[in-house]
């Protein structure tokens, strides 16, 4: 009998050391779970920001290694706010959803929130309004105000590759000739000197680079093609730490801060 109520109690005590080694996993599965990005930069002592330089007025990568830009001035603002310093992460349209899955906090430098990028990521509210619309020399303005009057075989296009521009051109511009073209700083100049005639993009951008090229026009920025807006990227399943930039980012807007460096740059 004695055998058989030690071996009992064998069994029970098996059964509770399994359940409280089970329960500490699980609990250490839910505090794992509960870690946010937020405790991740705060603790790092910086803010990585992934951007790619290359677009006026957002990102601009500077000769000295440097970034300047909208969206550079307010990645400080927010690593200020956090108490932290910023680390820039040079990328490229093409790469830039692999680099900020692998090596960044937050992506920014005139995003575009699509349905694909949200696959592998969240985004912040918008804060800004824009669209797809033309620049193009000045003396083609009449020339190039639709889709339709763009999208033929006498037409030279020219687009950047891997954003959204280049979707929207190969989307909508399939009869003109298309030359994707690999450096978006230069790529007006292109268009200056006679050797295409079109760039669709965010009517933002068409804005500051008729002021910085003389002798290019934005066609109808007011009306773009069709709604677009710019956001931050942030790390998918991340609430804790969206809702704190969202929330930087409503401040931002609310107090006057955002307007004051978008002026800045835009005006």
């Amino acid at each position: 009998m004695k055998k058989i109520v030690f071996a009992l109690i064998g069994v029970l005590a098996g059964v509770f050391m399994h359940t409280g080694v089970a329960h500490a996993q699980a609990s250490g599965v839910a505090a794992a779970a509960g870690a946010s990005r937020l405790d991740e930069i705060l603790a790092r002592g910086t803010l990585r920001a992934c951007t790619t330089g290359d677009y006026k007025p957002y990102s601009f990568y500077k000769a000295d290694g440097t970034f300047e830009g909208i969206d550079i001035d307010m990645t400080e603002s927010l690593a200020k706010s956090l108490g932290v310093k910023t680390e820039y992460v040079k990328t490229s349209w093409s790469n830039l959803m692999n680099d900020f899955v692998a090596k960044c906090d937050v992506g920014v430098g005139g995003v575009s929130p699509t349905l694909e990028r949200q696959k592998h990521a969240f985004f912040t509210q918008a804060y800004m309004i824009d669209g797809k619309t033309p620049i193009v020399r000045c003396g083609d303005v009449d020339k190039y105000q639709t889709v339709a009057q763009i999208d033929q075989p006498s037409t030279r296009v020219i687009v950047n590759p891997g954003g959204t521009n280049e979707r929207f051109a190969k989307q909508y511009f399939g009869h003109a000739n298309l030359t994707v073209y690999p450096d978006n700083v230069t790529i007006f100049k292109q268009i200056l000197a006679g050797k295409a005639d079109v760039m669709v993009t965010d009517a933002s951008e068409t804005l500051l680079q008729q002021k910085l090229n003389p002798g290019l026009c934005s066609v109808h920025p007011d009306k773009p093609f069709q709604y677009g807006e710019k956001a931050w990227l942030l790390p998918r399943g991340d609430v804790a730490f969206q809702q704190y930039v969202d929330q930087w980012l409503h401040l931002a807007r609310a107090t006057g801060e955002y307007q004051a460096i978008s002026d800045k740059w835009l005006k």
